[in-house]
């Protein structure tokens, strides 16, 4: 059944946009080039987007040219304004950014480990509105604007550790992580209630800033293999996120390995494999091998033990340390391969990005050995960014997919 008129230019018109923010400013003559769609129906979605304020006028395509055709035309990126947070069981980092993704203002600040759930939740929250300040996005909104809706803080996306519930989009509760996870959530609607904030799991957002702009762009199917703190994974499928019926996709810690002293529980992953990946793991595997490290800045310990074995590759005990390591993470990749076969695993985290394109093509030497299903084995290609750049992501398209809906017309 065809279209209706109206439809066909909510279809239109979101086609455009969608191209603006991918490829850029771009003039009207480009615009028909890329939608196959006629001159007068581009003029027509250009006027239309422009009286709405998504789309304005930012300069001339050549000297040469003149006329509508030669106006180069590209999103208001001050239309609405975002704020990703990285939640972490040590603190908190949050970046604010314009439509486009320009990052606007940036922070972070440590939660100690003894704060009371109440203070810690108010500093998470007070980092989040100075840095919505600093960004100006926080004020008067014009007349007949919402506050998110012109220059304000329109959308947050939050990267936690945890299951999210896949019915209500909540961050459900989880031993061993701190409780004020849970109640930041619903403080930051609360002090901000003209926003969206919408939570994900870290690892997933982290695979999603691989697959959109890391490591992980050709594939339309992979695994990331989270190794920090803790581990996890990511799974996507043919394009898509799985998430699974509890919102459990992906807690590769809980998976019973072979090399622990037990097994895991439902409460207690110790005796699964992140017995083996786990940061305290690597800590002493590291020790037993006679490896030192001196960590920069914020660097986790694990990941600076394995940052000083990669600058010290080709003597024993760096070797033997490596070697070490990369077997215990292809028998998670192993067993990730024999379920999924998803072709390519990207080692993400902190540890991930330290080991680098070495412990990757160790990991993969290992795997081809392991499984008959042939699997690439990738370095992280975001880095430590990853969960902060796949919430901006996230609250990108959410706050794009209000937006760039068309308002009904007469």
């Amino acid at each position: 059944m065809p279209a209706s008129p109206s439809t066909a230019r909510a279809i239109n018109d979101r086609l455009a946009l969608r191209l603006l923010q991918q490829e850029g400013p771009l003039t009207a003559g480009r615009l028909k080039q890329l939608t196959g769609l006629s001159r007068p129906t581009v003029a027509d979605l250009v006027e239309r987007l422009t009286a709405s304020g998504l789309v304005t006028v930012v300069g001339e395509s050549g000297e040469q040219r003149r006329g509508p055709n030669a106006r180069v035309y590209g999103i208001v990126a001050d239309r609405a304004h975002l704020a990703a947070l990285d939640v972490r069981t040590e603190g908190v980092s949050v970046v604010v950014s314009d439509l486009v993704g320009r990052v606007l203002a940036e922070a972070s600040a440590p939660i100690g480990e003894g704060t009371g759930t109440g203070p810690a939740v108010e500093q998470a929250v007070a980092l989040v509105e100075r840095a919505a300040k600093e960004a100006g996005s926080l004020g008067t909104p014009p007349p007949g604007e919402r506050a998110g809706g012109w220059g304000g803080l329109h959308t947050v996306g939050i990267g936690a550790p945890g299951l999210i519930d896949p019915a209500s989009g909540e961050l459900r509760d989880s031993t061993g992580l701190p409780a004020w996870h849970r109640r930041l959530v619903a403080a930051l609607q609360e002090r901000l209630p003209e926003a969206r904030v919408l939570v994900e799991n870290e690892t997933n957002l982290a695979a999603l800033a691989e697959q959109r702009e890391g490591a992980a762009r050709d594939r339309d199917t992979f695994v990331l293999l989270w190794l920090g703190h803790g581990t996890g994974a990511a799974v996507v499928l043919d394009g898509a996120l799985r998430r699974g019926a509890s919102g459990g996709t992906g807690e590769i810690g809980f998976l019973p390995v072979p090399g622990t002293t037990g097994l895991p529980s439902a409460t207690d992953c110790g005796g699964g494999f992140h017995s083996l990946a786990g940061s305290a793991a690597i800590a002493e595997l590291a020790a037993e091998h006679g490896v030192l490290a001196r960590p920069e800045g914020y660097e986790p310990w694990a990941a600076a033990l394995v940052r000083q074995a990669i600058a010290a590759s080709g003597t024993p005990a760096a070797d033997g340390f490596l070697d070490a390591l990369a077997q215990r993470l292809a028998i998670g990749a192993a067993s990730v391969s024999a379920v999924l076969d998803p072709g390519c695993v990207v080692l993400g985290g902190e540890v991930g990005q330290a080991g680098g394109a070495e412990l990757a093509a160790r990991v993969g030497r290992l795997l081809a050995r392991m499984s008959p299903l042939p699997t690439e084995v990738r370095a992280t290609a975001v880095g430590g960014a990853a969960v902060l750049r796949g919430a901006l992501l996230t609250a990108r398209d959410g706050a794009q997919d209000e937006l760039f809906a068309p308002r009904p017309t007469r």
